[in-house]
């Protein structure tokens, strides 16, 4: 039997710093960028990570640039093209996943042991391609999590870390607060537990607001009571895990892109029974190959798959769920100041539409959770075959969809007909209407249940059973909010390595 660990979800806080834009990064590192076209775009991150892809050959060779690495694609096919040998591609140790985990992980190594190798192998063109940059942006205060657990321990050691890290390097973010709005007498009883976790678990600030508070904070909602966490934030976490690509980099780490990881397999040096051998050969799809003395995965999506290359049992069980966001007409962005939540519904497995401001200026509203037709499929033409039938398959995911099968046809309705989502916003902001909406970007979220339909709700690390588990350590489920605490998150893989692996 495997050993797992079972860590919780954390969260963390935030501080408007200066009036730094998303256009003076990029003015400050790459000079041809057209940073006219930046200010304009209605998302300037993801409009400065395309335009940044133009000029990665010239960001490569400048290790000392200020600021953010915008050129993400660093790739070195030719040290890993099929015709390599496997004595250049040696490694102590190797990271799989270049989303935040895995590259706030792999910073972290690289200072603990600065006189050893490391790499990280990332299967997409660019960094953060997915979970990490396609997300809501929101800074978590921890507020729900039951004391005494891990992820609510995590929780307060994310926020300092991530936020003592956004100052230091001048990361842009907002510490705009939080409500947790009641709107009927009956989510009023439930603020009191939310207040008291929260309390317990030593989040900062807090306090039940009356309805006269609620409008001071949010003069345009409405509601009986809320809980106000005043140290929530947002910030652009595609752009923080960057900052921790340049770190790793500027410290000699390599990252190497488009390496979709296919295998792991042992080399014939594991039969010495020497620790320093480089033992584990991590193979790629297209044919590229590495060697490696430990290996850590943070694959995000494709966290379980990766997991069963090394021996560990299926679950727990990744299913995609797209989130799909709409976008607040930009002439009423004013009537929301920070993060508005609904009360958690116990009954349902996901939590209500919100409204969540952005770095940019717009405002999001929601997401609703759907099945994604693929692992990364951000739309209903986004279909893989044997993602879906992968998912229609495992029990686990059949009992979920049973359970909650009129929740799941009332997403699916909100997601084809938008204005049905009109009424829940209304709850809140009375002053929208239908026209101040429309369709904006998605996200997928992977999200991890068992063979019983229970969500897997807190971080799993895992390293089977097998003849390569004591060399690899598998981070299994980083759900939200993974980029919180992402830091946080590092240094308890640093910690399990060390002393399940004596590293």
């Amino acid at each position: 039997m495997g050993r797992k660990v079972l860590i919780g979800r954390t969260f963390g806080i935030g501080t408007f710093i200066g009036s730094r834009s998303y256009a003076d990064e990029v003015e400050g590192v790459h000079p041809n960028i057209e940073v006219s076209r930046i200010k304009k775009d209605p998302d300037p991150s993801i409009q400065v990570r395309n335009l940044a892809n133009k000029f990665g050959a010239a960001t490569l060779g400048l290790r000392n640039l200020r600021g953010l690495l915008l050129s993400q694609n660093t790739t070195k096919d030719a040290r890993f093209s099929s015709t390599s040998t496997a004595a250049q591609n040696k490694f102590d140790v190797v990271i799989v996943g270049g989303g935040i985990v895995g590259m706030a992980t792999a910073r972290e190594l690289i200072m603990k042991h600065p006189n050893m190798t490391f790499a990280v192998l990332e299967k997409e063109p660019n960094l953060a391609a997915h979970q990490s940059g396609h997300n809501s942006g929101v800074i978590h205060a921890g507020i729900y999590y039951t004391p005494g657990t891990l992820k609510a321990k995590l929780c307060v050691e994310g926020f300092l870390m991530s936020y003592k890290y956004f100052d230091e390097k001048k990361i842009p973010y907002k510490r705009c607060g939080k409500l947790i709005v009641a709107t009927n007498s009956d989510e009023v009883k439930k603020l009191d537990e939310i207040m008291r976790k929260g309390v317990e678990n030593k989040v900062p600030g807090l306090e039940i607001v009356d309805a006269a508070k609620i409008k001071e904070i949010e003069p345009y909602c409405r509601g009986l009571k809320a809980v106000w966490s005043p140290n929530t934030g947002i910030v652009d976490w595609g752009l923080v895990t960057n900052y921790y690509a340049k770190d790793f980099k500027e410290l000699g780490g390599q990252i190497f892109n488009n390496f979709p990881v296919s295998g792991f397999s042992e080399t014939a040096e594991s039969s010495n029974n020497d620790e320093n051998s480089h033992c584990i050969r991590v193979t790629g799809a297209k044919g590229q190959e590495v060697r490696a003395q430990y290996v850590v995965t943070c694959g995000g999506l494709q966290s379980d798959r990766l997991a069963q290359m090394s021996g560990c049992s299926i679950e727990p069980k990744i299913v995609p769920f797209r989130g799909e966001y709409l976008l607040l007409n930009p002439a009423k962005n004013h009537m929301v100041n920070g993060n508005i939540y609904p009360v958690p519904d116990p009954r349902f497995p996901f939590l209500g539409v919100h409204f969540t401001p952005r770095m940019d200026g717009s405002v999001w509203l929601g997401p609703n959770a759907i099945l994604a037709f693929k692992r990364e499929g951000y739309g209903y033409t986004d279909v893989n075959l044997t993602d879906l039938l992968d998912a229609i398959r495992f029990k686990g995911f059949r009992k979920l969809a049973l359970k909650y099968v009129g929740f799941g046809v009332s997403e699916v309705v909100k997601s084809i007909f938008i204005s049905k989502q009109l009424k829940e916003l209304q709850k809140f902001i009375p002053d929208i209407d239908a026209s101040d909406i429309r369709r904006g970007p998605s996200g997928v979220r992977a999200q991890a249940m068992d063979s019983n339909g229970n969500l897997v709700e807190d971080f799993v690390f895992d390293s089977g059973s097998g003849p390569l588990s004591k060399r690899i350590l598998h981070c299994r489920n980083a759900p939200s909010p993974g980029a919180t605490s992402s830091l946080a998150i590092a240094k308890v893989i640093a910690d399990k390595m060390k002393n399940q692996f004596n590293f």
